[in-house]
């Protein structure tokens, strides 16, 4: 017997909402090393899951020939908690973070010479880093291309990892992995697919 026209668009549909789910992504709470969840309004120290070896915290630093301490930069001492950062989420009218909410990243406090403490893209088309992030606006890294987007968290291993949605992408709505590489003037977070950084969220007031 010949499947019918019916028949077909049945199975067509089944297979597209199995398909769909399964690239899904749940969302959940993001939550800090003390069990409390991540909000709006809170700050909070990024470090790496594992302490020890895996170095500590996150700080600004010169790199890329600039005058200004513009670069994200994993400090290598396990003790240095580096600098503590905010969330914004960009959906209004929510309080929770949770995992695949899109959100800017801020450091609390930023250099005299910075337009800004906003983790932003970078990109000065070094194919041996990438782009990296940084802090700033366009005019803060005159010469550099800002990449536009957001940020997200998820889950990773026994903590979360950071990953960077351009506005534009093929296909569209991909996001990134944020890894690390050592350069000759730190250890810079950079896009990275397949080699994520796992990190935790440590309560800047009440760690």
């Amino acid at each position: 017997m010949k499947p019918t026209f019916l028949t077909l668009s049945l199975i067509l549909f089944a297979l597209t909402i199995c398909f769909s789910l399964a690239f899904a992504q749940v969302s959940e709470q993001v939550f800090d090393t003390n069990g409390n969840p991540i909000f709006p309004g809170g700050t909070f120290y990024i470090m790496p899951s594992i302490f020890g070896a895996a170095g500590g915290g996150l700080r600004l630093g010169k790199t890329k020939n600039s005058k200004c301490p513009l670069t994200v930069l994993q400090d290598y001492s396990e003790v240095v908690n580096g600098l503590p950062v905010k969330f914004t989420r960009l959906e209004a009218g929510h309080d929770i973070i949770s995992t695949n909410t899109a959100l800017d990243i801020a450091f609390t406090t930023k250099p005299d010479c910075a337009e800004s403490s906003k983790w932003v893209l970078v990109d000065d088309f070094n194919k041996l880093t990438g782009p990296w992030v940084g802090i700033g606006g366009t005019e803060d890294n005159e010469g550099k291309h800002i990449i536009n987007g957001f940020f997200k968290i998820q889950k990773h291993g026994f903590g979360y990892k950071l990953v960077f949605c351009p506005d534009i992408t093929a296909p569209p709505g991909a996001c990134y992995d944020i890894g690390r590489h050592d350069d000759f003037t730190g250890r810079l977070l950079v896009l990275a697919n397949n080699d994520p950084y796992e990190v935790v969220f440590v309560d800047a007031m009440g760690n």
